[in-house]
């Protein structure tokens, strides 16, 4: 499982994401999301900890965290299996 964490600050980088999620477990991955041409952060990423009770754990503590005045949303990632649009055929 994944975690979307949204509405994190433009400056918040990696490391300061992962010293937050560390505390309820191991991280396997921290990704920011950034703008491809200006580099610049969406103010969203996802963090993958070990273990699925790591993440609903992580999920119940980190949700409305506040972090550099601004209030993440921590939720289950979902995935985009499925999620792309395909013509209609009439």
């Amino acid at each position: 499982m994944t975690m979307y964490v949204g509405n994190i600050p433009y400056a918040i980088r990696e490391p300061e994401i992962a010293e937050v999620f560390s505390k309820h477990g191991k991280i396997i991955s921290i990704k920011i999301i950034t703008d491809k041409f200006s580099g610049r952060s969406k103010g969203y990423g996802f963090v993958e900890l070990e273990t699925d009770e790591q993440e609903e754990q992580a999920i119940r503590e980190c949700n409305k965290y506040e972090i550099s005045g601004r209030t993440m949303v921590v939720m289950k990632a979902h995935s985009q299996k499925g999620h792309g649009s395909s013509p209609s055929k009439d």
